[in-house]
């Protein structure tokens, strides 16, 4: 089921994407899901409106390897409404080295909403078309990402997906649920088939996938190029081995990796603030998780949150 695929003459080693999640896809959590499969991944929503204004917190989400030869391919994902300043964003300095610009059209979240961002453009399809075709006036290689609809009387998949790549987008990636169902609920997989049939760019399906057998029911249901993982990323980051049919390493050593190596990029505070909501995820399913929880909570330092997880993540 995994096979490699081309998006704007970029080649990709398999059809297995990390989706983008603000406050999770930070650099070392990128860096890690590569190396256990996945062939691209997302940073956190980027804010335009940020780079415009010169905010250091947003240039933080776009840290990525310094050396040419391991950082590429790699994708950004913006999100604003203003179409020139969404091609401004495009052609900033702190996105030249990014492969792939991704526009979110999907979220659902009501501060995003009301600014007429993330879905709230699917309810404007011709400020849509042109912040799309704006920053494909960048030059850079522009994707989307939507929802089915806001609602299941205002689904406008297989409409919306002919908007973008009217507009010139090169692959669109289809969340399977309406806005209002945020991340509740089954996916759609007859919307996502249908957006699919409807234009003749890479169809990526994200909703609901948690394991290969999710993957293989989601693309034969959908007929979609590839899938793009969140949630299950996020509970178990070695689901991609399993999805690109590799061996996956033990929970531990990924655990304090990533706590290593966050700790180094953005420092000891961040690190353990992230690392304990992380740890949340990690132990899901795991004996006396509530008190594993309780404990790492409570935790001050990387030293504790390590010694916590040698106890109970030693599998």
């Amino acid at each position: 089921m995994p096979h490699a695929l081309e998006i704007a003459g970029m080649g990709l080693k398999n059809n297995v994407f990390l989706a983008p999640m603000a406050g999770y896809t930070n650099y070392p959590f990128r860096k890690m899901c590569e190396e256990l499969g996945a062939a691209l991944s997302f940073t956190e929503m980027v804010s335009a409106k940020g780079l415009h204004y010169k905010n250091e917190e947003t240039k933080l989400l776009l840290l990525h390897d310094s050396d040419p030869e391991k950082r590429h391919p790699i994708a950004a994902q913006l999100f604003g409404a203003d179409p020139a300043i969404m091609r401004e964003a495009c052609e900033s300095e702190e996105l030249k080295d990014f492969d792939l610009i991704d526009i979110n059209m999907g979220c659902p979240m009501p501060k995003i909403v009301r600014n007429g961002e993330g879905s709230a453009l699917m309810e404007n399809p011709a400020l849509a078309e042109k912040v799309i075709s704006e920053c494909v006036k960048s030059g850079k290689p522009i994707s989307v990402k939507f929802r089915v609809g806001v609602d299941e009387n205002h689904k406008i998949c297989a409409e919306f997906a002919r908007l973008c790549e009217g507009a010139g987008a090169c692959m669109i990636t289809v969340h399977g649920r309406t806005r209002d169902k945020i991340y509740a609920g089954p996916c759609d997989y007859a919307s996502i088939a249908e957006a699919k049939a409807a234009v003749k760019i890479p169809v990526i399906a994200n909703g609901g996938v948690w394991n290969k057998k999710d993957m293989e029911k989601i693309l034969s249901r959908t007929g979609a190029d590839g899938v793009m993982i969140a949630r299950a990323a996020l509970y178990r980051p070695a689901v991609f081995c399993e999805l690109t049919e590799r061996e996956s390493p033990p929970l531990l050593p990924l655990f304090l990796r990533q706590l290593d190596e966050t700790e180094a990029c953005y420092g000891e505070r961040f690190a353990v603030v992230y690392m304990r909501k992380m740890a949340a995820f990690y132990l899901k399913g795991i004996r006396n998780a509530a008190e594993a929880k309780r404990k790492l909570f409570a935790a001050e330092t990387a030293e504790e949150i390590r010694r916590i997880a040698y106890l109970w993540m030693d599998f």
